[in-house]
């Protein structure tokens, strides 16, 4: 039997995991240096209550899982005879799975007949949540690992999202931007745009003042890109900005017509530590990245 894992890091909740089948590892962040674990230690993300502690001056860290909370996660499967395939956010943007490596390799001298795949977005949030239920929709069909591998290699790269930062101080924590443009952005009003590379980085690609003109700006390089965005799905994403969010979908239906299937999601909490509050994106089936 082929056992599914993804990651909080991808904005899949327990009961999207449960649609599908399959199982979820929790990503940690810090507040106060007080480790909490999405839906191990609460049941429900609290989205207004988390963001506006950001809004209050509170700024999260975010860590990586030990070795053996890797274990602990993956070792009952292996036991009972499993293979695993972990679907998970990029390899690009966090230490943790040198960590998973590291248990890897001690389960594999117990447990040498099995197998571990695994799949890299080389995304996070919204991207890897567009891109897992389309595997998770292959998983329930009953696709084998050899077909579904495959479709990652086709097709992971044909995904893309766009996104904007409203409080340039969480990217310049994260080193996304350097001190002076974080200072100054704010000053001015200025919100970068933010694109996720087919390397799995987050890359600064264009700029501009203003929340809507942002938007519109965003609107202009998804339309450049785009391929059938009207077949696919569409994931709008947001930080407790839900009025944003639904400007978005709104001028995206203006543009492409009314029958979009558009899905919005909540940014998770450790993703949304490094972006701050007040933040919307949208990722969409794409030409290249």
């Amino acid at each position: 039997m082929l056992v599914f894992f993804t990651d909080t890091d991808c904005d899949i909740t327990p009961e999207i995991a449960k649609e599908y089948g399959f199982q979820l590892i929790s990503m940690p962040y810090l507040i106060n240096e007080v480790e909490t674990k999405p839906y191990e230690d609460f049941d429900e993300f609290d989205a207004k209550t988390f963001y506006n502690s950001l809004r209050n001056g509170v700024l999260p860290k975010t860590c990586a899982i030990s070795p053996g909370k890797y274990i602990e996660y993956f070792e009952p499967h292996f036991a009972k005879g499993n293979d695993i395939l972990y679907v998970h956010f990029s390899k690009a943007m966090s230490g943790t799975f040198s960590s998973m490596n590291i248990a890897l390799e001690e389960l594999k001298e117990k447990y040498p007949d099995r197998k571990f795949y695994s799949i890299d977005t080389k995304a996070i949030t919204a991207l890897s949540y567009l891109i897992i239920k389309e595997i998770g929709k292959l998983y329930k069909e009953g696709k084998s690992i050899e077909e579904l591998l495959a479709w990652a290699n086709e097709n992971v790269d044909k995904y893309a999202i766009y996104f904007y930062a409203d409080d340039l101080k969480f990217f310049k924590l994260s080193g996304r931007v350097s001190n002076f443009s974080a200072t100054m952005g704010n000053i001015l009003g200025i919100h970068p745009i933010i694109h996720i590379s087919q390397e799995g980085i987050m890359t600064n690609v264009a700029k501009s003042k203003g929340r809507l003109s942002t938007i519109t700006k965003i609107l202009a390089m998804v339309d450049e890109i785009q391929e059938d965005i009207t077949e696919y799905p569409i994931v709008i994403a947001h930080t407790d900005a839900p009025e944003l969010a639904e400007k978005l979908a709104e001028m995206v239906k203006q543009k492409y017509g009314e029958n979009l299937k558009i899905d919005f999601v909540m940014v998770n909490p450790t993703a949304g530590a490094h972006c701050g509050p007040n933040c919307v994106g949208i990722a969409f089936h794409a030409k290249h990245r």
